[in-house]
């Protein structure tokens, strides 16, 4: 009895370091890294260790549960050893075995682990000392050990760097605004703003321009008068000038030269040299990501840009706007239309134009209709059905009901869509 009362300080000392262990291997792997750069940013020493340390994680883990298991294999030897003395024989190890899984289990991991888990970032600049000193001491067995892994696992084929990047910085992010969204953090919008600047990189100019069949453009073989009236009745300030054939583009028309150049004639229309304002019009290929589109607009202070494709051939139009708004949604003035190609149907459902982008769908409606094969709600329904479907056919896919409403030839023009079906539905 004297030697258990004896040792119980001991004992208690050791869990204690056990739980301090527990608790940092969790909440620096949990630790959010982007406050802690924020807090390193605003002079934070604690944070500036849990970043030292997480920069090189494998390592950081591999201290912690050596010293861990160091501290939880002798806490047993010693448990055992005092138990044994007073109850002898295999009873006394199953003793020893129950009482130190009980204290260790619940001391040493599962309460640490959840305070832990409750408070990550505070808990990692807590003990982002001590797990340093730990590291700086069991590194080089550490580094050892990891060498014997990745010559182990070299044997059976399985080739590890030094650094392994689990998950790539953008999906990380992408993670976390779904999760946080699908917990009521973060609203719709902020979810749309923030998946479209991810989406960036990885979407062409092709899948936001403006389809060369929606393009106004003007003759510059009219009269000038003529060219002045379409340039005001339409709802653009800059529109491309072609001549004998809408592919031949010749120059960009602006508003704001039209005017200038009207008042220095003296508001003589026909006096008018429409040719010497108009601005060389630029064209870009139609692979062009939107994050180098963007780039260029903001370097070349141009917002406007004629897309082709490999040919050389006329494809759309894209500007500085539609690459915004794949960020911050529809950008509405006076001349725009909400939503436009998307309105009230029967019976509860949509009616949307074939050209509606279903980025700009899923936007208006909330929904979620998938992008990767197609751009288009059309190109959606083709892609799905295999073939053109006729007027009046129905198709059921992602929990939702097509129906061809208008076809123009081999075009799909109108659809009428319902809203999806719940799940449990």
């Amino acid at each position: 009895m004297t030697a258990v009362l004896a040792l119980a300080p001991i004992l208690f000392g050791l869990l204690a370091i056990s739980a301090l262990f527990s608790a940092a291997e969790t909440a620096m792997t949990g630790a959010s890294r982007a406050r802690m750069h924020q807090l390193e940013r605003d002079g934070d020493r604690g944070a500036r260790r849990v970043n030292r340390l997480i920069s090189d994680q494998e390592t950081m883990i591999g201290a912690v549960l050596l010293g861990n298991n160091l501290i939880n294999i002798l806490a047993s030897a010693l448990a055992t050893q005092v138990i044994t003395a007073a109850v002898p024989g295999a009873l006394g190890v199953a003793v020893a075995t129950g009482v130190m899984t009980v204290l260790v289990l619940v001391f040493a991991e599962v309460l640490p682990k959840t305070l832990a888990i409750l408070r990550s970032d505070d808990v990692a600049r807590f003990l982002s000392g001590p797990t340093l000193l730990v590291v700086k001491l069991f590194g080089p067995v550490i580094y050892t050990i990891q060498w014997i892994v990745r010559k182990t696992l070299g044997l059976f084929g399985v080739k590890l760097g030094m650094e392994l990047d689990v998950l790539a910085a953008h999906e990380e992010i992408r993670g976390a605004v779904e999760y946080h969204h699908s917990e009521g953090l973060v609203e719709t919008h902020d979810r749309w703003m923030l998946g479209g600047v991810l989406d960036l990189a990885e979407m062409d100019v092709s899948e936001v321009m403006v389809h060369r069949k929606g393009i106004s453009m003007i003759d510059g073989d009219l009269p000038p008068r003529e060219i002045l009236s379409e340039a005001l009745a339409s709802a653009h300030s800059r529109l491309p000038i072609y001549r004998e054939e809408p592919e031949n583009i010749i120059g960009v028309l602006h508003a704001k030269d039209l005017l200038q150049a009207l008042a220095a004639a003296d508001g003589k229309i026909e006096a008018l040299d429409i040719a010497a304002i108009l601005r060389e019009p630029w064209f870009i290929p139609e692979t062009t990501s939107l994050k180098d589109q963007l780039a260029a607009f903001l370097k070349r202070q141009n917002h406007f840009a004629l897309v082709v494709d490999e040919y050389g051939a006329l494809k759309g139009l894209v500007t500085l706007e539609d690459i915004l708004e794949e960020i911050v949604g529809e950008i509405e003035d006076e001349h725009d239309v909400a939503v436009a190609g998307v309105r009230p149907g029967p019976d509860g459902a949509v009616m949307v134009d074939g050209s509606v982008t279903i980025r700009d769908l899923n936007r208006a409606m909330n929904w979620d209709l998938p992008d990767d094969e197609a751009v288009t709600v059309a190109g959606l329904l083709i892609n799905e059905a295999q073939r053109i479907p006729e007027v009046g056919q129905v198709f059921t896919f992602h929990r939702q009901r097509f129906k061809v409403a208008e076809r123009m030839r081999n075009q799909i023009t109108v659809l009428q869509i319902w809203p999806p079906v719940p799940h449990d539905e």
